[in-house]
């Protein structure tokens, strides 16, 4: 989509040309000039881009406060009320510094979180060489926004002892739990004493505490600008957000569900860089001489000498081993199996993360065939416009499983937390006549009706749309558009995400293009989008016409929960005529509601729930061991009761379509995947329901159209 943000480069010159960058304050800042730059620009295209007018006040100003304090410190161990005390002098003066482009406030947290950092080590070192007092009666909260900040480095330092203590109970608990069931199985096994156990937990809490740190070493002072920054943006509103150049391309591959490289899925693992998955279809995957678990050391491209890749962050190690189609990269690789170390060369190709991509499942019930559509996101190439896309690939599903001869459709729009309006828009139009599918407004604009304009019916048969509170964004622009058309039931979560607004990516030197290095990009709020009856989908999401418990339906994770998100609203509805597709609809719904009621297995979800909610509430733990074990029974005791609460078998026999049975020939991994999904198919209750509705849903013949 293109942005109507337009800032004259004029305009922009003239107020950067106030920024003076001699003599930088910040000395540990290799580039003081550049962060200036981001400051203005992004000051800039925030106050007259974003979809929210905000003004730079104090009330913004302690938003950043807050936010970035937060974002170092999230577990209160570094900073004490002291170091507060001495930041909170710019508490109400970050909007004022912003404007002109000092970053004097950053530059004081930053740098004394990075002396944090170095005195960090020596707390966690000393505390966990020697033993916790595990009689001790003491609790620790693990909700920070409602603990006070140190008053001294004394309790600083028992804030550290608690949060070590607590990992360390941890572990040791899981060790006895460990030992117990090797006792159980072998009466003769000889138990280890609580006082090896002990130890060994501290000396693994040691070793975790210490790659934690060996990673956040690694990080270089553009990461840390990066949680500045997002502070700054993000105090307009929770998704918009600054992107540094390596996050942008993560995004994109992220979008396209494609990659250009050997196709593996890399981790830090202390200073070394492990192979963690080979991406079925890949590169790597079909040469079969790279393993999972193989450790990288070297890596050379074509006709170079290899760099040494040891104690490289992940980010830069993976710049090196990627790289396009066709070219190769020699691999010095340490074995998992059997320590030996050679180099394994590899041909870079086009990589596709099947999992991002449409995938459906026939099944029959009662005679007659039924599909399944999972679309897990609304993918799209921005960059290859000839590239598979979510709208393409649904098309074609719907046109193979047409062939199947199936009389009814499922979307599980589950855990899709959107992606492309322009794909949302055009698989809505998959399924009703040419018409309104959502409306986008900008800031101070009457809204703009977005229409499918294809008089095409792709499917014209019964329709379940399948969701819960993780249906966002995208999912929830086609959701609404076959609820407010009457064209599919809604059936899942109470309500879906809620999240109701349109973020694009600009990049930032596009806005002070003759500057030389590279500044990034926003993924900025733009735009609101409503429903073509009128309403927002933000914060309400879209409620199912059929309500389902979920393990989501008392915790917090929509929109509403999140702190800063716009607020609901509406504006005039669309002109559509809505299709009432179907002679039984009310009907199909009070029966499948009568069912959920009264099926034991939904009310225990629904008690199962509220359970977790209270879990959820409940952030306290005893430090007492003794206490801590017997705390963990009852909540392991309480649980047995839930402990079938998703255990479920429909008898129902799911299938791969016909077209995709040759496929397996060549790509075994591919045939599991799509095993291991078709038998959850046959243990989701929600799936089952779904199949109830559809197989009882009555089309009317022909369509009769009512005048909305």
């Amino acid at each position: 989509m293109k942005t109507k943000l337009f800032i004259p480069f004029l305009a922009l010159c003239l107020l950067l040309s106030n920024v003076s960058f001699a003599n930088p304050t910040d000395k540990k800042s290799p580039d003081p000039e550049k962060d200036k730059v981001l400051i203005s620009v992004l000051n800039y295209m925030l106050t007259r881009g974003h979809y929210v007018e905000k003004d730079l006040n104090d009330d913004f100003s302690a938003s950043v406060f807050t936010s970035f304090i937060d974002g170092l410190d999230p577990s209160k161990r570094y900073f004490t009320e002291k170091d507060i005390k001495e930041f909170s002098r710019y508490k109400y003066q970050i909007d004022n510094q912003l404007k002109e482009s000092d970053i004097t406030f950053y530059n004081l947290v930053y740098g004394r979180f990075l002396d944090k950092i170095k005195t960090a080590k020596n707390y966690y070192g000393a505390i966990l060489k020697k033993p916790f007092n595990y009689k001790k009666d003491e609790i620790i909260d693990l909700d920070y926004k409602k603990m006070e900040y140190a008053t001294s480095e004394n309790q600083l330092i028992d804030y550290w002892r608690k949060q070590l203590k607590l990992q360390t109970i941890s572990k040791i608990q899981d060790q006895e739990s460990l030992e117990e069931e090797k006792h159980k199985k072998d009466k003769s096994y000889k138990r280890k004493s609580f006082t090896t156990i002990e130890k060994e937990a501290r000396a693994e809490v040691m070793k975790s505490m210490d790659d934690l740190y060996i990673r956040i070493e690694e990080l270089e002072h553009r990461d840390w600008f990066s949680t500045f920054l997002n502070s700054v943006v993000g105090a307009f509103d929770p998704h918009t957000t600054y992107m540094a150049p390596s996050i942008k391309e993560s995004f994109d591959q992220d979008m396209s569900g494609k990659l250009e490289g050997i196709g593996a899925r890399l981790e830090k693992k202390g200073i070394y860089t492990r192979v963690v998955e080979l991406v079925s279809g890949g590169p790597a995957w079909k040469q079969a001489e790279l393993e999972e678990g193989d450790i990288i050391l070297k890596v050379a491209q074509e006709n170079e000498e290899p760099v040494d890749i040891v104690g490289m962050r992940l980010d830069d190690a993976i710049k090196f081993i990627k790289g396009p189609k066709d070219t190769k990269v020699a691999l010095t690789v340490k074995k998992k199996l059997d320590g030996s170390t050679r180099v394994i060369t590899i041909t870079r190709d086009l990589v596709q993360l099947d999992e991002t991509f449409v995938k459906s499942s026939v099944v029959e019930k009662n005679g007659k065939k039924y599909g399944i559509i999972d679309l897990p996101k609304f993918y799209i190439s921005f960059g290859d416009q000839n590239f598979r896309d979510s709208a393409k690939d649904m098309e074609q599903e719907i046109d193979r499983l047409k062939e199947e001869n199936v009389e009814g459709l499922i979307i599980d729009l589950r855990n899709n937390g959107g992606g492309s309006l322009e794909t949302a828009i055009k698989i809505a139009g998959l399924f009703v006549d040419q018409g309104p599918i959502v409306q986008v407004r900008y800031r101070g604009e009457a809204p703009v009706i977005k229409n499918d304009v294809d008089t095409k019916i792709q499917w014209s048969g019964s329709l379940v749309v399948l969701v819960n509170e993780l249906s966002a964004s995208a999912s929830e622009i086609f959701a609404a558009a076959m609820q407010d058309y009457n064209r599919a039931v809604i059936l899942g979560g109470n309500q879906t995400h809620g999240k109701g607004t349109v973020q694009n990516i600009l990049p930032i030197n596009q806005f002070y293009p003759n500057y030389e290095k590279e500044l990034g990009f926003i993924k900025m709020t733009i735009q609101k989008f409503y429903r073509i009856n009128g309403g927002s989908t933000q914060v309400e999401g879209v409620y199912s016409d059929i309500a389902m418990p979920t393990r989501f339906s008392y915790m917090k994770y929509g929109e509403r929960d999140i702190e800063g998100a716009l607020k609901w609203d509406k504006v005039a509805k669309a002109n559509y005529n809505q299709v009432n597709s179907y002679s039984n609809f009310s009907d199909v719904v009070t029966k499948s509601v009568e069912r959920i009621n009264k099926d034991p297995k939904f009310q225990l979800i629904d008690e199962y729930a509220k359970w977790l909610k209270k879990e959820q509430d409940d952030s306290t733990y005893s430090l007492n061991y003794n206490q801590y074990s017997e705390d963990l029974k009852q909540r392991e005791k309480f649980a047995e009761k839930f402990s079938s609460v998703f255990k479920y078998e429909s008898g129902l026999a799911f299938n791969s379509p016909k077209y995709e049975i040759p496929l397996f020939n060549e790509n075994q991994d591919l045939k599991e995947k799509r095993n291991a999904w078709h038998k959850n198919l046959a243990k989701d209750m929600y799936i089952s329901e779904a199949l109830n509705v559809l197989s009882q849903l009555k089309l009317r013949i022909p369509q009769e159209i009512v005048k909305n």
